[in-house]
C-alpha cells in the first residue's frame, strides 16, 4: 500500500488484479477493515449488489414476508369458525394452527441447507409459489383433513422462503449493516400478525375466515412477481450429495420433541406417543452428530457449534422465545379467567405486545450497529426477564394495567434483541453457510416456541388443579382472582428462568472489543490481502 505525503491523507492505492491500481477514500478503510477480517476469518465473499439495490431486495423479502404471516395471529383466534364449518370440535381443528408448526420446524435445517445448494434465489421462489398455492387449497378445503395437509404444505414452504428470504439479505448486506436490516425484518415479522388482526377480523366477519386465504394468495402472487423482477441471482455455493441421512435424524429429533411437547398436556406425559416421542429425541440427536461426523457435505458443520456468536446467540433464540410466546399464549388466558375480558377486548389488550415490538425493532437494529450486538442482546434479554417478573406481580388490586405494562416490556425486549441475535449468528458463519445459519436460527426459534407454549400452560394447569379440587368455586370472587391468579404466577417464573437462560447466552457472544482484538491478530499479510481484495470489490460495487 502507498500513502499520500499529507499528514492527514484522504485516500490511498491499492494493488488490484494484474497489475493495476485503484485509489481509495480513506474514509473508507475502518469499513474495508472489517470487510477483511472476515474474508480471512469465515472466507465471506462481498455483498451482491449497490447500495441501493440491496434495499430494494430487502423491501422485496419483506413484502414477501408480511403476505405469508399475515394470517397467521387472525387464523388462531377463527378456529371456533373453522371447527363449526367443518361439524368438529375445537380441539381437532387446533390441528390446523398445530401442523404448519410441526413441519415448519422439522423441515427448516434440511431447506436451508438446500438453499446454499441450489441457490436462494431459487429456494424463495419456489416457495413463494408454493406458498400461493397452499392458500388457495386452504380456502378451497372441502374437509378438515384436506385444510390441515394444506396448512402442513404451509408450514413446509414456509420454512424454505423464511430460510432464503434471510439468507438472501445476509448475502446482499455487509455484515455491520445486517443487524438494520433485520430490524426492518423484526417489525414486518411482528407488524405483520397485527395488522392481520385488524384487517382479517373485518374479512371473517363479513366474508368467511376462507376469505383471508383468498386475499392472501393475491398479496403472494404479487411479492412474487416482485421477487422475480428484483432478487439477485445467487451463486451456488455448495456441492456434491444432499446430506439425506442428516436430514433425517435431525428431522426425527425435531418431529419428536415437538410432537411430545403438544400432545404431552392433551394425552398424558406419560402416554406411549408421548413417551415415544420423547425418546426419539436423543437417539435422533446421537444419530445426527454421528452422522454429520462422516458425512462429506453435511447439514450442519459441526464446527460451527464451537464458534461463540453462533452457539450462544440460537441459545438466546431458544430462551427468548420460550418465555416470549409461551407469555404471549398465556397472557390472553390469564385476562379471560382472572379478569374476566372478553375475546374482543382481550385481542386489543395483548396487541400491545407485537405492536411495541414492530415499532421498536427498526431503530433497535440501528441503535446495535453502532453499541454492538451483544450489548443490545444482553439489554434486551433482561428486560425480557424483568417483563416475566412484572407477568408475575400482577394481582387484583393492579389489574390488568400491569398487564398491559408487562406486554410492552416483553416486546420491547425482544424488539430490541431479536436483530442484534439474528446478526450475530449470520455474521459468525462463512457466506456459504447462510442458508444454515438461517434454518438454524428457525429451528431453535420454532423449539423455543412450542417448548415455552406447552409447558407455561402445563404448570398453569397443574396448578389450578389443586385449587379446583379445594372448592374453588365456593370462593369470593377476590379469592377466586387470588388462587387463579397464583397459577399464572408459577407459570411466568418458569418464564422468567427461561429467559434468565438467554440473557446468560447474550452476555457470551462476543464483544465489539473482541471483534477488534480478533482483528489484530491476523497476520499483516493476509490482512493486507484481503484488504486490497475488499477495497477491489468495494470499487467495483460503486
Amino acid at each position: 500500500m502507498t500513502h499520500d505525503t499529507d499528514d492527514e491523507p484522504d485516500s490511498f492505492a491499492v494493488g488490484a488484479c494484474g497489475g493495476e491500481e485503484g485509489v481509495v477514500p480513506w474514509r473508507a478503510v475502518p469499513r474495508l477493515r472489517h470487510r477483511a477480517m472476515r474474508a480471512v476469518v469465515h472466507g465471506t465473499a462481498a455483498p451482491v449488489g449497490g447500495v441501493r439495490h440491496r434495499w430494494w431486495v430487502l423491501w422485496t423479502v419483506l413484502g414477501g414476508l408480511f403476505a405469508v404471516n399475515v394470517t397467521f395471529t387472525v387464523f388462531a383466534v377463527a378456529l371456533t369458525r373453522v371447527a363449526h364449518s367443518f361439524h368438529t370440535t375445537t380441539n381437532a381443528a387446533t390441528w390446523v394452527i398445530t401442523a404448519p408448526l410441526l413441519c415448519f420446524g422439522v423441515a427448516a435445517p434440511a431447506l436451508g441447507r438446500l438453499g446454499d445448494t441450489i441457490g436462494h434465489r431459487r429456494l424463495y421462489l419456489a416457495g413463494t409459489a408454493l406458498t400461493a398455492l397452499s392458500a388457495v387449497l386452504t380456502s378451497m378445503s372441502p374437509n378438515l383433513g384436506v385444510l390441515i395437509l394444506a396448512r402442513a404444505l404451509s408450514g413446509i414452504v414456509g420454512a424454505a422462503t423464511g430460510a432464503a428470504s434471510m439468507a438472501l439479505i445476509f448475502k446482499v448486506f455487509d455484515h455491520e449493516d445486517r443487524v438494520k436490516a433485520m430490524g426492518w425484518w423484526s417489525l414486518v415479522g411482528a407488524g405483520g400478525p397485527v395488522l392481520g388482526v385488524v384487517i382479517g377480523g373485518v374479512l371473517i366477519q363479513d366474508f368467511g375466515w376462507r376469505s383471508l386465504f383468498v386475499v392472501q394468495s393475491f398479496l403472494i402472487v404479487l411479492a412474487l412477481v416482485a421477487a422475480v423482477l428484483v432478487l439477485p441471482e445467487t451463486r451456488r455455493t455448495r456441492s456434491g450429495s444432499f446430506d439425506f441421512l442428516g436430514a433425517l435424524w435431525v428431522t426425527v429429533a425435531s418431529l419428536g420433541l415437538l410432537l411430545g411437547l403438544n400432545e404431552g398436556p392433551s394425552s398424558g406425559w406419560g402416554s406411549p406417543l408421548v413417551v415415544a416421542s420423547f425418546a426419539a429425541v436423543p437417539a435422533g440427536l446421537a444419530l445426527f452428530v454421528h452422522a454429520e461426523r462422516r458425512a462429506l457435505h453435511p447439514l450442519l458443520p459441526l464446527d460451527l457449534l464451537r464458534r461463540r456468536n453462533f452457539s450462544f446467540a440460537i441459545g438466546n433464540q431458544l430462551g427468548a422465545n420460550f418465555a416470549y410466546m409461551g407469555g404471549f399464549i398465556l397472557t390472553p388466558l390469564l385476562l379471560e379467567r382472572a379478569f374476566g375480558y372478553g375475546t374482543s377486548r382481550t385481542g386489543l389488550t395483548v396487541i400491545a405486545r407485537p405492536l411495541v415490538f414492530s415499532l421498536v425493532a427498526p431503530g433497535a437494529g440501528y441503535l446495535a450497529a453502532r453499541i454492538g450486538n451483544r450489548a443490545a442482546a444482553l439489554a434486551g434479554s433482561t428486560v425480557l426477564v424483568g417483563s416475566m417478573l412484572v407477568f408475575a406481580k400482577v394481582d387484583p388490586v393492579s389489574g390488568a394495567g400491569l398487564v398491559i405494562v408487562a406486554l410492552a416490556l416483553s416486546g420491547l425486549a425482544l424488539g430490541v434483541s431479536a436483530p442484534a441475535v439474528a446478526a450475530s449468528v449470520a455474521n459468525s458463519v462463512p457466506d456459504d453457510d447462510l442458508g444454515v445459519a438461517s434454518s438454524a436460527q428457525q429451528l431453535v426459534s420454532q423449539l423455543g416456541t412450542v417448548a415455552g407454549i406447552q409447558v407455561l400452560q402445563t404448570v398453569q394447569a397443574a396448578q389450578a388443579r389443586p385449587s379446583a379440587v379445594a372448592g374453588l368455586s365456593v370462593l369470593s370472587s377476590h379469592d377466586r382472582s387470588v388462587a387463579l391468579l397464583g397459577s399464572f404466577h408459577d407459570a411466568y417464573l418458569v418464564g422468567a428462568v427461561a429467559a434468565l437462560v438467554a440473557t446468560i447466552c447474550a452476555a457470551g457472544l462476543l464483544s465489539r472489543r473482541d471483534s477488534e482484538r480478533l482483528l489484530g491478530e491476523i497476520e499483516p499479510a493476509e490482512l493486507a490481502s484481503a484488504l486490497d481484495a475488499a477495497a477491489s470489490a468495494a470499487a467495483h460495487a460503486q
